[in-house]
């Protein structure tokens, strides 16, 4: 079943208000961030207050997700050990330039069967390796890719405009890797907080991507982000009809419809759906 990741905010987990607030805001996704949103002196405290924050709960229809810092720091290690027996819903990996990065934190996670695995695409490297990273996905651990265009752009020395026209070619491999092997993706941060209007034309932009939804770091971004990854009711009325039409008796087993005077096939169907479970519709044809 498609889970909505149309909004996935970043929470440093250093503030313990911050998190509290998480769970009365319309996110799809809470991300408690230990990295690069905590100073090297708060870690540890910053550590003790996520764990805190999963075991207490409250945050709803919402997935948790706890952003470590990756293994070859002084806190990755002690990050997992700790996180894991909360059980998130996921760990997101930051840094992830390889498969192999992936499988110290696979083997952390065999005994921690409802947590999954999330990796951050921010380096040069990854987007050279993006399929090999995505197909850990056949192992049963990796759900999510998602970019990290800050730490992308400073690598790559990238002065991206409001179109971002640098990370095009990278965030279309992005999202390639991740449709061939069955993965959600999500789009990087939009860093002008102020600025509606581009972070509206940001999401039209991720949405034409493909994208399931966008990274954010300010609760005020979340309502626009939703809204622009929201289909609305002329493309969930299609979808129904797309829907109905291939579950109606008389075309069972056909490949191929006429529906609204264009040609249907079972692809456009798997999208119909994708649709409907991006707006929170049910499943069902108009007027069910």
């Amino acid at each position: 079943m498609h889970r909505r990741r149309r909004s996935a905010l970043y929470v440093p987990a250093s503030h313990a208000r911050a998190m509290d607030k998480a769970r009365t805001l319309p996110c799809d996704v809470v991300i408690l961030d230990l990295e690069d949103a905590v100073a090297p002196e708060a870690k540890p405290q910053a550590r003790a207050q996520a764990v805190a924050a999963v075991l207490a709960g409250g945050f709803g229809d919402r997935e948790v997700v706890v952003r470590v810092n990756a293994l070859d720091t002084p806190w990755g290690a002690d990050d997992l050990d700790a996180v894991l027996p909360a059980a998130p819903h996921a760990i997101l990996v930051p840094k992830v330039s390889r498969r192999d990065d992936l499988r110290r934190h696979e083997q952390r996670l065999a005994d921690h069967a409802g947590t999954a695995l999330w990796a951050m695409i921010e380096t040069a490297a990854s987007i050279f390796r993006v399929e090999e990273i995505a197909s850990a996905a056949a192992d049963g651990r990796l759900a999510a890719l998602v970019v990290g265009t800050n730490d992308l752009v400073k690598e790559a020395g990238f002065r991206p405009g409001a179109d971002r026209q640098p990370l095009l070619g990278a965030l279309g491999l992005i999202v390639l890797a991740a449709r061939a092997h069955g993965l959600a993706v999500l789009d990087g941060v939009f860093n002008a907080l102020d600025d509606l209007d581009g972070l509206a034309a940001q999401c039209a932009q991720g949405v034409a991507f493909g994208f399931d939804g966008k990274t954010l770091i300010h609760p005020g971004q979340v309502a626009p982000c939703n809204r622009a990854f929201t289909p609305d009711a002329d493309a969930v009325a299609a979808a129904r009809r797309i829907v109905a039409a291939f579950a109606a008796p008389e075309n069972a087993g056909r490949g191929a419809l006429r529906v609204d005077g264009m040609m249907v096939e079972r692809l456009h169907l798997a999208q119909a759906r994708r649709t409907l479970a991006m707006a929170g519709a049910a499943d069902q044809p108009d007027g069910a």
